[in-house]
């Protein structure tokens, strides 16, 4: 569910009017996301996104999503790009809430990744990375190593009811990640939450990106420890390593990586893993079962992580010193 704020008809035509877009025709709201509110919009001059900044999002770092959006597209990065109105600035107000309107992207996500998705994603992924150098602006990632260990000191008690012994294996893992978490890679722009819902196709090619709104400064193979997370699972919980190979092989075909970024994978996994058990377990347990929010279960997370810690060696996920990673 991903509209929290009802929005009404004569609201909407008049924050319309700050546009150059003619009549509202419909609009109606989109079930995906869990961040903000979403809907489609027609109007006589197309059709867009309009999107509601729910209070999870932090105003003060909208003009960072709104300007990479921009600088990303600017950089030949396809992804929404915010329409401006008269007077120039994109991000307005709309039912109590910040609001700001984007071009709509054709395509689809898909809920079934093929290993011809998984190098596609690489790629752009990859594209992404270099398409944000040269940013002005700059945000830290608030869900990195270092708030793994207070985010789990805020979930409590109530961990050992998700599942016996819980606490003490993520109290090992926290461990182990802060003491060798690297730190001297290189970093720039994230994505820091590419899952298939926020990755569009068409016609069977990558028709773009979404959904900027946890990028942030941070190590580059981060991002790609996230995407291996994301994309290389198959349903029934095991890694496919051909995927692996494929989203792997993608990047480096477009942003070769260095040797020091293939030696840190292991480790960045295990913490790509971590990050996400950790925000869905804080969820699990502090949302109440009557919220807008669907939850996710953080036990996903909990098994991939256990993958992970068992991998000893990149080519386990994929990488292969010959051929493109030579």
């Amino acid at each position: 569910m991903a509209v929290y704020t009802e929005v009404a008809e004569t609201e909407l035509a008049a924050f319309l009017q700050r546009y150059d877009l003619g009549r509202l025709l419909s609009y109606k709201g989109i079930a995906e996301g869990v961040e903000n509110s979403n809907f489609l919009l027609r109007a006589e001059g197309g059709t867009f996104i309009l999107t509601l900044y729910e209070k999870r999002v932090d105003r003060n770092d909208l003009p960072f999503f709104i300007g990479l959006m921009e600088h990303l597209a600017a950089n030949g990065l396809s992804c929404p790009l915010p329409v401006l109105p008269r007077e120039g600035e994109a991000l307005g107000e709309l039912a109590g809430r910040p609001a700001a309107l984007f071009t709509f992207l054709e395509g689809m996500w898909t809920r079934r990744p093929t290993v011809g998705h998984a190098r596609q994603v690489g790629a752009a992924l990859a594209g992404m990375h270099k398409a944000g150098e040269g940013f002005s602006l700059a945000r830290r990632n608030a869900l990195s190593v270092d708030a793994w260990r207070p985010l789990f000191d805020g979930c409590g008690a109530r961990v050992e009811a998700v599942q016996a012994g819980l606490s003490t294996e993520i109290e090992a893992e926290l461990a182990f990640l802060e003491a060798n978490w690297p730190r001297d890679l290189p970093s720039g722009i994230i994505h820091a939450d590419l899952f298939n819902d926020n990755v569009f196709f068409l016609d069977g090619q990558l028709s773009g990106l979404i959904d900027f709104y946890f990028a942030c400064n941070d190590l580059l193979a981060y991002d790609i420890a996230i995407c291996l997370g994301a994309w290389c699972f198959e349903a029934d919980g095991a890694y496919n390593v051909t995927k692996g190979q494929a989203l792997l092989e993608g990047y480096d075909g477009v942003r070769r990586l260095a040797d020091a970024e293939i030696d840190a994978l292991p480790v960045l996994t295990r913490g790509a893993a971590m990050r996400f058990l950790l925000t869905r377990l804080y969820d699990w347990i502090h949302i109440p079962d009557t919220s807008f929010v669907t939850k996710k279960d953080p036990k996903e997370y909990l098994r991939k992580n256990r993958f992970y810690r068992q991998v000893k060696r990149p080519a386990e996920l994929g990488l292969t010193r010959d051929a493109t990673l030579s």
